[in-house]
Order: structure tokens, then C-alpha cells, then sequence
């Protein structure tokens, strides 16, 4: 049965949200289809950022805790993850948007973005040595940069309150994966690689990683949903 953990952890984290989509208030199953999209589109790089990081040891994976399935490298459950995960993500905004008035946290985007910018930049300059904290770093730059100054998004500060929200879940969903209750953890990191700072098992990078995969993956739900207003 401990093979099975990755999987149920996935699978836990996304069936409620799947059930609730078929709500007659809510319908989101209307929206799988660009969600699939979306979430396929954002998996191509983050998934080729996954098997480089893998080949090179800056993370691996624990695979008695997986089916054994090996895609690239990759358990097949971590593919899975780039699904699973962003689901629940995109389906708890998408029912704050439906159901709270909450567009005034609009006016935090520019703050949001520069302070983001900046600290992002400062780690990076500071930390160049350590792959996963540069990586992710400019990543999120470039994508605060482009959504904010290119594409325009009125949305980043609502995405980042639902994120903090979010981070309900992400601790025990990422604190399992870190080692949280297990007798090892199901993806180690190379201490080399990264800041070392943990929040309780969970490295601060994946934190980060995780914020920058969201607001991507809710930039392109919304162009193939066909969304273009600024009330979104």
C-alpha cells in the first residue's frame, strides 16, 4: 500500500474540487476543457524544469512510495501533478471570483508585483550559486514581469490572497511530500541547491515555485476560457 502514497495524495487533493465542479452553482465542468489547456501548456516547461533538476540531483524521488512508473525520469504521479494540483488552485479562485465581490484587492497588484520583483531579484543575486533558489527566482520574476507590465492582468492580487489561502493545503499536501509523517521523504532535495530554509519540511522555493505555476497556469485558463474584461 505504500506505493500507493503519491497517488492518494493527488487524488485527495483533487476529488472534492472535481465533485463540487459539477454543482449547479458553480458548473466549473463547464471549464475543463480550457483548464486542460491551460494547465498542458504551463506542464511543458515546468515538467522540462522537473527533469533537469532530476537528472542533475538538485531534487529526486523516493519511488517506494510511488507505483513505480517512470516517465523521463519522472514518476508518472509527478506528471499527474502538474494536473492535479493546478486544479484545485484555478477551481478555489475561480469560486472566489464567482461568489465573493472582491476586486478591490486590484489596487495591491503593483505592490504585489514590485516588492516580488525586488526580493526575488535580491535572492537571486544573493544565492546564484544555488540552482533551485536562482531558477525559481527568475522565474517568478519573468512572470510577474509579463503579466503585470505585458499582458496587463488586473488579477495578481486576488490570485495572491487565494494563494495564501491555498497555503492551507499546501502544507500537509507538500509537508507529506517533504517527509511530513513519513519515515522518508517521497522528493528529497540536494542541501546544496537550495536556501535550506524549510517551512517545517517544506522548502521555501517550493513555495514560490508553486505561486509562479498558479498564476500561469490562471493566465492561460482565462485567454482559452475567453475572458478579456477587467472585471476578471
Amino acid at each position: 500500500m505504500i506505493s500507493y502514497t503519491y497517488f492518494a495524495i493527488l487524488f485527495f487533493t483533487v476529488i472534492v474540487c472535481f465533485i463540487a465542479s459539477f454543482d449547479h452553482r458553480i458548473k466549473f465542468n463547464r471549464y475543463f476543457v480550457p483548464f486542460i489547456k491551460a494547465a498542458i501548456v504551463v506542464a511543458i516547461p515546468f515538467i522540462a524544469w522537473d527533469v533537469w533538476f532530476t537528472s542533475k540531483g538538485v531534487w529526486w524521488f523516493n519511488n517506494d512510495y510511488t507505483l513505480g512508473v517512470i516517465l523521463a525520469g519522472l514518476p508518472v504521479e509527478e506528471w499527474l501533478f502538474f494536473i492535479c494540483i493546478p486544479f484545485s488552485c484555478v477551481f478555489t479562485y475561480f469560486c472566489f471570483d464567482l461568489f465573493f465581490k472582491w476586486n478591490k484587492l486590484s489596487s495591491f497588484n503593483n505592490i504585489i508585483v514590485f516588492v516580488g520583483i525586488i526580493v526575488c531579484s535580491l535572492i537571486a543575486l544573493l544565492h546564484y550559486d544555488k540552482v533551485y533558489t536562482l531558477v525559481t527566482a527568475v522565474a517568478t520574476i519573468l512572470t510577474l514581469i509579463y503579466l503585470h507590465f505585458i499582458a496587463r492582468v488586473p488579477w495578481i492580487g486576488k490570485a495572491s490572497a487565494v494563494y495564501t489561502i491555498l497555503m492551507l493545503g499546501f502544507f500537509p499536501v507538500n509537508g507529506i511530500l517533504t517527509g511530513t509523517g513519513l519515515q522518508s521523504p517521497i522528493v528529497n532535495y540536494n542541501p546544496d541547491d537550495f536556501l535550506g530554509i524549510r517551512m517545517l519540511t517544506i522548502p521555501l522555493e517550493d513555495a514560490v515555485y508553486g505561486y509562479t505555476q498558479f498564476l500561469l497556469v490562471l493566465y492561460f485558463f482565462k485567454l482559452f476560457k475567453g475572458i478579456t474584461n477587467d472585471e476578471d
